[in-house]
């Protein structure tokens, strides 16, 4: 059994002022992948010394996105961004080629309140990341996970009706038809959304807004995912969200293949 945990900590040295540290401890995963981590390894008082295998992606600005995968299991490969410059300067991919899969965690960029940065996002970013991880599936299963930023379908929000795309209305960052496109675009290639495996329900999500008290009602969003291979489903045991767990606006993810 192999336990992979996502978590889009938020800063992971504000993190590991909240419990980071007795969270993995806790739940003892294999392989942890970190989204918008805000910082360099030399500027992180790490104590995690059961994972020898450590790697870091930080943006050029300081202070923003970057993205870490801690591991017990040491990959064949490591590999940094999607060696496509426009996009490779955020520290948003890490991929490790292990034996019988590839891994990538990624942390997609945010659209934006404004959607500003939405025709960036579908025009240029999702179809070259889907481009990529459908590349390394030629090879071998792939196992993608992350904070993807989107809310696939109705049940994946607390709200759909006030954020969904209309005649009159763009839609909210997250939930625009055109990044649910682009979700159901990896779900097309053969991609299993691995939690619905399990829990087909609505009111399961993985980020609340600080605002208004939205965590303690459960007026959340599902934006994190694990997405495998086909060829992977008959190792998947387990696929869940960790709503209590604190320290970020995000939950972790958990998912343990056989």
């Amino acid at each position: 059994m192999v336990k992979f945990i996502s978590w889009n900590v938020n800063g992971i040295r504000a993190a590991i002022k909240k419990g980071f540290i007795d969270f993995v401890n806790d739940y003892k995963p294999d392989i942890l992948c970190l989204q918008e981590t805000k910082a360099r390894p030399e500027q992180v008082e790490l104590d995690l010394p059961q994972y020898p295998f450590k790697y870091w992606n930080w943006a050029d600005k300081k202070g923003y996105s970057g993205t870490a995968i801690f591991s017990k299991i040491e990959p064949i490969n490591v590999m940094n961004d999607l060696n496509i410059p426009k996009h490779d300067s955020e520290g948003r991919v890490i991929t490790l080629e292990f034996e019988k899969y590839f891994l990538i965690n990624v942390y997609t960029p945010n659209s934006k309140r404004d959607l500003s940065r939405l025709p960036y996002r579908y025009n240029e970013w999702d179809p070259d990341f889907l481009e990529f991880v459908y590349q390394l599936e030629l090879k071998k299963p792939v196992i993608l996970c992350g904070d993807l930023n989107v809310a696939h379908t109705e049940n994946d929000l607390a709200n759909p009706k006030t954020n969904k795309t209309t005649a009159k209305f763009p839609g909210n960052a997250g939930f625009t038809n055109q990044e649910r496109e682009s979700f159901n675009n990896i779900i097309l290639k053969g991609f299993i959304d691995t939690f619905r495996v399990f829990n087909l329900e609505s009111g399961n999500y993985s980020w609340w807004s600080y605002r208004a008290n939205a965590r303690e009602r459960n007026i959340g969003w599902r934006i994190d995912y694990f997405c495998i291979s086909s060829k992977l489903k008959k190792q998947l045991s387990n696929s869940i969200i960790l709503p209590d767990v604190m320290g970020s606006d995000h939950a972790p993810i958990l998912m343990e293949l056989t």
